[in-house]
């Protein structure tokens, strides 16, 4: 009987079976890297605003205290955007001819809030109380990356649920004093990017006003986390209940 198929069809044939088995698992895994991407999370994306603020200039050359601007930061569940009324008791000194700063002076002039465009957001089915995590000592560049050297404001963290879990699931690793969260940015300020660590800013320190994110406690840091865990009545066995973030 004559071959009806030329010889050629034969490695088709495996080829197609090769792409059966590995292109899902092809598709899956890159359908995740995207989803985790810049692309899809615009962490490290800076979006424009009608204001070009800067944390840079404000907090690490000029040292204004974080707590001025946000107000809430400390006591409410939501942390505030500061209104014109605050940036004006400065700017109705200085920079008082800037176009830059026209949406402002038209903010305050007509009583509307300045339309920014929203950074960091968490989903609607999840629950985030800034002022929990500000009075365990969790400091700002934990969430939001290193902020005091941010010319435009970008996401420092996509927020996925894995990124809280590690924390929730080890606080005594990540949990610091309630002093030191905004402290740690006059003391930063009083030296260079790169000579931090023995002038009065620790290791990890160093590393949150660096790079920010989930910078873990080692060593002897280890047990002051332990302590302050045990002295703020956290109860450890209830973070990673799914009624914590979602009520």
């Amino acid at each position: 009987m004559a071959q009806i198929f030329h010889p050629g069809f034969n490695t088709l044939a495996r080829l197609g079976v090769l792409l059966a088995v590995t292109g899902p698992v092809a598709v899956i895994m890159g359908a995740s890297a995207i989803s985790r991407s810049s692309f899809n999370t615009k962490v490290g994306v800076a979006p424009d605003q009608p204001i070009p603020f800067s944390h840079e200039h404000h907090v690490n050359e000029l040292g204004i205290d974080c707590r001025y601007c946000h107000t809430s930061v400390e006591k409410a569940a939501h942390s505030n955007v500061p209104a014109s009324e605050t940036c004006m008791s400065c700017h109705s000194q200085i920079w008082t001819n800037s176009p830059l700063l026209d949406p402002m002076r038209e903010s305050y002039r007509t009583n509307t809030p300045v339309k920014w465009n929203l950074i960091n957001k968490v989903p609607e089915f999840v629950y985030f109380n800034h002022s929990i995590h500000i009075n365990r000592g969790l400091n700002c560049n934990t969430c939001h990356g290193p902020i005091q050297k941010m010319q435009m404001t970008y996401k420092g963290q996509y927020f996925h649920m894995v990124w809280c879990l590690e924390c929730h699931r080890n606080p005594e690793k990540f949990v610091g004093k309630r002093e030191d969260v905004f402290s740690l940015y006059e003391r930063g300020q009083r030296t260079s990017a790169n000579n931090y660590v023995g002038r009065g800013v620790t290791r990890r320190e160093t590393e949150l006003l660096r790079h920010g994110g989930l910078v873990p406690r080692e060593g002897k840091e280890l047990e002051e986390g332990k302590a302050l865990v045990k002295q703020y009545g956290i109860k450890t066995k209830q973070l990673t209940d799914c009624s914590i973030c979602h009520r």
